[in-house]
């Protein structure tokens, strides 16, 4: 499910399902497993970046892993949430010369790695070359 949850920064965000498709066949970790994209506005993320990271300022991407309940059992191959402020998006492909769908597409990814378990914060770099092995496969021009 890809849901938009802004109105700062005009986009389709139906355009995505095509690639959230591309990226669950690409990563391995993710086969037969769902996972969902919400676009938010900067204000929203910099609350959800205070409250689970305690950080206080907006953010390009935040992962939400799903850990189902006992009672929950409809859900075992859903992943998560990926929520994705669409202004610092909008800013960040300013700044790296990259189209806003390209921008977006590379935070869906590093999203969904997140999900998978990667944390570039405490890896070795590990995350890092996954991510650029499958920027190239999935042709996400950088």
């Amino acid at each position: 499910m890809i849901i938009n949850l802004q109105r700062k920064v005009k986009l389709n965000a139906r355009a995505f399902a095509a690639f959230v498709d591309d990226v669950r066949a690409a990563v391995v970790e993710t086969e037969g497993r769902t996972f969902s994209v919400a676009f938010i506005s900067d204000r929203r993320m910099a609350e959800l970046n205070k409250l689970f990271r305690g950080k206080d300022s907006t953010t390009d991407v935040l992962s939400f892993p799903h850990e189902a309940d006992e009672f929950e059992t409809h859900k075992e191959n859903f992943l998560g949430d990926i929520v994705i402020s669409a202004e610092q998006a909008k800013r960040q492909s300013e700044e790296n010369k990259l189209g806003l769908e390209t921008e977006i597409k590379q935070l869906i990814l590093h999203g969904a790695l997140h999900l998978c378990g990667y944390d570039h914060e405490t890896d070795s770099g590990q995350m890092n070359a996954r991510e650029l092995e499958l920027r190239d496969k999935l042709g996400i021009d950088v």
